[in-house]
């Protein structure tokens, strides 16, 4: 038997898991990660704990492997996006990555579009310039920290610099790349126009590769270190959401995945890097070759939930919480809810506007409140599958991950608000699945990604609409579009005495 290690390196813990060629996970590990939050908006990590935690977790996990670590033919990586990693002439980290999340590049984003304009940047990269993405720091560590910007001969993303570490070859996957916003999608290369517009020197930029692309493989030192054969073929990996996209079979068109954690996701595979979305959706290389999905967000979609629970039910489970929401009918006795506890991204990226019940009475128990608050995230989600439709994309079946498959309610609610077939699946490790697969096919376990998913996933149970209540939610929906052009003005007025 022949296995491959996927790796998804996230924000708070990085998670490895050994597969089979079945598909089946044989090990897994996760080693947690702290951020490192010195200023109000600012979130950075240490790269070399990344390092440090990689190898620790394989090192363990070929322990309980106990099999010859020369079959483990493959190991490929899932990693969060975005985040700066700065590197000097001799590939030596020069200051604490930036992450995802971090907030404090504002200037740096007016910068970019008084520069070279919002319409060019997205005929450029297909995304606006938000502060989570990885341009923005560059520009500011060129301002803020111009001794260490002086020093810079590479930058990279979270999971590139791991890869390095493992491999001693520095490069980067297209479907990272893309979230840098400093590629042109269009020639899937790097853009000489934003770099010379910007001032920056275009190589700084490292090598592109494919996803399955092979990028080395194990060295001698880290086969010591880990027990991993240097035999072990090292390959790209991907943007964390690029793999969860492979990880959940979001391979062809029609097909959509909506993942709900603290934020959620709605991701659609796109054919085509033509399509025009004027920058409410982001639009990214996909991890399998040629291909690109489209992207919603909403920043706080099971947090929404957690946020109820710790106020309102802190003493109790998220189980008995939601329990009892199917004796409450669709609308939830026409109270509603707007998830925009911290600000909005997808269709609004708006920082200022924040969460509305609209509609309450007291005739309103509890079990409405709860009600209320999962379909008011649907409802933010369905935002997103919404301005899909609008322009033109058909959605096939939805599939359902993280915090929204842990209660069949929810799951029904999903596919009657999305008017469309929500499949669950049996096993769901999505990015880590992912990198794994990227890994399998890499290796020539299989003739493609979907010939890979086949085998690898498996639909544990699909949920149909409900005529009634999707013409019911149809009607609540459009309410729900209204309530953010009511609330806008009032948050804004209301900015001045938040905490």
């Amino acid at each position: 038997m022949k296995y491959v290690i996927g790796v998804d390196l996230g924000t708070s813990a990085v998670k490895l898991l050994l597969i089979n060629q079945q598909g089946e996970i044989v090990q897994e590990v996760s080693k947690s990660l702290s951020l490192i939050q010195e200023r109000n908006g600012y979130s950075e990590q240490d790269p070399r704990v990344w390092v440090k935690e990689s190898v620790s977790g394989l090192s363990e996990l070929l322990e309980k492997f106990g099999g010859s670590a020369d079959d483990i033919e493959g190991i490929s990586f899932s990693g969060q996006m975005h985040g700066l990693v700065l590197l000097n002439g001799e590939n030596q980290v020069l200051r604490n990555a930036i992450l995802w999340n971090d907030t404090r590049t504002t200037k740096q984003c007016k910068e970019i579009y008084e520069v070279v304009g919002n319409d060019r940047l997205l005929e450029i990269t297909k995304n606006p310039a938000l502060e989570g993405f990885t341009l923005p720091k560059l520009l500011w560590v060129k301002e803020q920290e111009p001794e260490i910007f002086s020093k810079a001969a590479k930058f990279v993303l979270p999971k590139d610099y791991l890869r390095y570490k493992l491999t001693g070859l520095l490069h980067m996957d297209y479907s990272d790349a893309a979230g840098t916003l400093l590629l042109d999608i269009r020639s899937n290369s790097w853009s000489n126009e934003l770099c010379e517009a910007l001032e920056l020197s275009p190589d700084l930029c490292p090598p592109l590769v494919d996803s399955h692309e092979q990028t080395g493989s194990i060295t001698s030192y880290i086969s010591e270190l880990t027990g991993l054969s240097t035999s072990t073929r090292v390959f790209a990996g991907g943007a964390d959401n690029a793999c969860a996209a492979i990880g959940s079979g979001i391979l062809e068109e029609g097909k959509t995945l909506c993942s709900i954690g603290t934020s959620g996701v709605i991701l659609s595979y796109e054919s085509s890097n033509d399509k025009e979305f004027g920058g409410k959706v982001h639009y990214f290389n996909h991890g399998a070759s040629e291909a690109y999905y489209t992207m919603g967000v909403t920043l706080a979609a099971g947090y929404s939930l957690s946020w109820f629970k710790e106020v309102f039910a802190n003493n109790e489970s998220f189980e008995d919480l939601v329990d009892k929401v199917d004796t409450v009918p669709p609308g939830s006795n026409g109270l509603l809810f707007t998830p925009y506890v911290f600000g909005e991204r997808t269709p609004h990226a708006d920082a200022s506007i924040r969460a509305s019940f609209i509609g309450m009475d007291s005739s309103h128990t509890r079990n409405d409140f709860v009600r209320a608050v999962m379909e008011g995230i649907t409802f933010s989600l369905n935002g997103s599958i919404d301005l899909f439709r609008k322009n033109g994309k058909k959605i096939v079946t939805v599939v359902s991950t993280g915090g929204g498959t842990k209660n069949d309610h929810w799951l029904q609610m999903q596919a009657d608000i999305f008017d469309v077939n929500v499949i669950k699946l049996a096993s769901e490790q999505g990015p880590g699945m992912g990198a794994a697969m990227l890994a399998a096919y890499g290796c020539g376990w299989f003739d493609s990604l979907k010939d890979c998913a086949d085998t690898f996933l498996k639909v544990d149970q699909t949920y149909t609409p409900d005529p009634e209540k999707v013409k019911k939610y149809n009607e609540i929906f459009a309410i729900y579009l209204d309530v953010y052009g009511q609330t806008k003005r009032l948050n804004e007025r209301l900015v001045p005495y938040r905490k």
